[in-house]
């Protein structure tokens, strides 16, 4: 198997994304056209650029050349506004120059799904990796360094929208058009890095962006918009790479439907999907998920904006209408936010200045009393992020105009400037872009937002995403025994594989043994006449099942009977059983009927495996027996899980409560739970190679200890 390669880091994509002098490869005069689009952006670039095109001799006051090979140097970067058929004629004149970067703008190759355009793609690949140029495309709208002003797209007047404006928020998009949705931000003052765009990813792709973005010491959160990747590992090592730089991640995946999935033997298929695959991914990296595309720039602004949050989780609402007060804290109560009484110095100073009828409180309605002069606004603002009780402090602005909005604009500019305290506006009136959003969305402080449910979510992210960086990662729980449960799995995988892919569940529980999960005393047996002497050997109370690989689940023949007390129920569950089964599946393969241990009464959980296309093994938690399927109530993660995660998985089930004691119910063994969670996860990691699917329903957590109740594993 050939090995991935590593992502890329800055120095490897320096030339491409910052260069130095850049050749327009086609460049024209033609009005619209891509090479007088793309020669049109640059006019604002600090460095050098050449036109190339036998057809003239100067564009836009620009010397042309001919060929690449004319050119009085070589460039660091070309962008190639050619046809799909000159694309590889152009990129070996730029190998053979020592070019470093290369844009192809040319669509037709692999997104065609014809084989000779994948080929075509191929070749280019190849050219880049023998050569070491890097190439961002084909179907590439292009990339802009928003610093150096090197716009090399073909984007209508992207260069005059920059107007030379830069920020801490980058940008890296799959697609072209998306991305420079989100950049044109920047129209209304948002400060934006780079904007970089993939097109087909043939060479560089969004996880070499963003490794390469980690690098730059002046960007501080990344902005990511994709609809998958081809390698999951080379995007986990981009992203923790980000988080481990202190940059915020902020991931919008779009194509999540579930639509074309097909039915799986085991509840897993339902609980594990490419979306959950992918929202697993994003928690085990630490990337911030945001499942709005309007809430991107804000929220990548706001983590861009502020560092740590400085003095807890507390969020102070200031409002000059109680109204607006009223829905902002609602949305922070819906999004867990913690607001904090007023400290009494707080309090003193804004009773100093607002009036009886106004309420002095979080949130604070301030009324327009104190819009008479900024200096007042002034003063409650200071008084509110001086706060000890305030990490983040929420102005929202209910209409816009130049006496109001217009002036208190300046006021949080200012007040932002000297405070350590996250000040973030609410801008609620319909006139978007009226008085006073210009100068805060500009801000190096200040994130002005246009919802306040985005507002709220993005403080909860903040606060989430800094606690998780300041927590220590727990390590995987110790083995029990080194190899030794990999090694005995595999020889009963070996065995039991000979006779299908499906195991039996008496085969799927000898592997949980040999991970340590506790499972139940079971005696197969092959008629019901020996059903009595197998539950006295087992012991009263017993269960009695169908044993059999073509039987998955075994409820929907009626293929089990729980809480049998004595000899003669066991004799006649086990006849009925054998009945049951023969009318609703009578080709199936029965190895007899399973006499197992009743497990102690408790919470039923449910533990799924499965492979995923791009991060490989995964595991799921959700509320066990059907209801997996009812009520969804599921988490996932990516095996293997150290125990405050998968503790984590637990606490953020709906129906955790069950666990823990609920309406005078005693609690259960959580810890328990914790640990088989944790062996299973290993399983999973140790037998990827060899298991597709492994289901453990139920689960059955007690007051001391767990037994898995039921399992199925499904073989590669």
């Amino acid at each position: 198997m050939a090995t991935e390669r590593a992502v890329y880091r800055l120095p490897d994509l320096q030339k491409l994304i910052d260069p130095k002098s850049v050749a327009v490869v086609g460049a024209s005069a033609t009005l619209g056209s891509f090479g007088q689009r793309t020669l049109a952006n640059l006019a604002g670039f600090h460095g050098k650029v050449f036109g190339v095109n036998p057809k003239y001799r100067e564009i836009a006051g620009r010397e042309c050349f001919p060929s690449l090979t004319d050119l009085p140097e070589a460039p660091d970067c070309v962008v190639l506004c050619v046809a799909r058929t000159q694309v590889e004629e152009s990129l070996g004149q730029a190998i053979r120059l020592g070019v470093g970067g290369a844009i192809v703008y040319a669509s037709g190759f692999a997104e065609t799904g014809l084989p000779e355009r994948v080929a075509e793609q191929v070749a280019i690949v190849t050219l880049a990796q023998r050569s070491g140029i890097r190439v961002a495309g084909p179907n590439c709208v292009g990339i802009a360094n928003m610093r150096s002003g090197a716009i090399m797209n073909f984007m209508p007047d992207c260069g005059q929208m920059v107007g030379g404006r830069s920020g801490p928020v980058a940008i890296v998009s799959q697609s072209g058009a998306l991305g420079y949705a989100v950049l044109q931000s920047m129209t209304r003052g948002v400060g934006v890095s780079h904007y970089l765009a993939a097109g087909n990813s043939a060479d560089v792709d969004i996880c070499d962006f963003i490794s390469a973005l980690a690098d730059d010491p002046e960007v501080r959160s990344i902005i990511c918009l994709f609809e998958g990747v081809k390698s999951g590992k080379r995007f986990l090592d981009a992203a923790r790479r980000a988080t481990a730089a202190g940059k915020a991640l902020i991931t919008y995946k779009a194509g999540n439907g579930e639509a074309s999935r097909k039915a799986a033997l085991s509840h897993t298929g339902t609980m594990v999907g490419a979306d959950s695959a992918y929202r697993a991914a994003f928690e085990d990296v630490g990337a911030v998920v945001v499942d709005d595309l309007e809430a991107v720039i804000e929220r990548a602004s706001f983590f861009a904006r502020n560092g740590r949050p400085a003095r807890g989780r507390g969020v102070g609402i200031m409002s000059t209408s109680g109204g607006a007060g009223v829905i902002n804290a609602d949305k922070a109560e819906k999004m867990g936010l913690l607001l904090p009484e007023l400290s009494s110095v707080t309090r003193r100073a804004l009773e100093a200045v607002v009036p009886d009828f106004g309420a002095v409180a979080n949130p604070a309605d301030l009324t327009a009393e104190v819009l008479k002069t900024s200096s007042t606004f002034a003063h409650c603002l200071d008084a509110f992020v001086t706060d000890p009780g305030f990490s983040s402090v929420v102005v929202p602005f209910v209409f816009a105009h130049e006496a109001s909005t217009g002036h208190r604009a300046p006021v949080l500019t200012e007040v932002a400037a000297r405070t350590d305290c996250a000040v973030a506006g609410v801008w609620m009136t319909d006139w978007l872009e009226g008085p006073g959003s210009a100068l805060l969305d500009a801000d190096p402080r200040v994130t002005l937002f246009r919802s306040a449910e985005r507002c709220m979510e993005t403080i909860r992210s903040w606060h989430d995403w800094h606690e998780r960086r300041d927590t220590p990662l727990d390590n995987l729980s110790p083995r029990l025994s080194p190899l030794t449960a990999a090694d005995t799995a595999r020889e009963i995988i070996a065995v039991a594989g000979r006779s299908g892919r499906t195991l039996s569940e008496q085969d799927s529980k000898r592997i949980l043994a040999t991970y340590g999960i506790v499972v139940p005393r079971e005696i197969v047996i092959s008629s019901p006449a020996e059903a009595a002497d197998a539950a006295a050997k087992v012991g009263f109370p017993v269960v009695v099942k169908i044993a059999s690989a073509d039987v998955p689940h075994k409820t929907e023949v009626h293929g089990i009977r729980l809480n049998l007390q004595s000899a003669e129920a066991v004799r006649q569950a086990a006849e009925e059983i054998l009945k049951s089964v023969r009318q609703h599946k009578p080709d199936a393969r029965l190895d007899g009927l399973s006499v197992q241990s009743m497990a102690p009464p408790g919470a039923e959980l449910v533990l799924g495996l499965q492979r995923d296309a791009q991060f490989g093994p995964m595991i799921a938690v959700g509320l066990g027996g059907v209801l997996v399927e009812v009520l969804g109530d599921v988490s996932t993660a990516l095996a293997p899980v150290s125990p405050t995660r998968a503790r984590k998985l637990l606490a953020s089930l709906r129906g955790y409560r069950l666990l823990t004691g609920f309406r005078n119910q005693p609690a259960l063994d959580v810890d328990a739970a914790v640990e088989a969670i944790c062996r299973f996860s290993e399983m999973a990691s140790d037998l990827v190679d060899v298991m597709e699917e492994v289901d453990v329903n139920p689960l059955i957590v007690g007051r001391e200890g767990v037994v898995a109740a039921d399992a199925l594993v499904v073989l590669v």
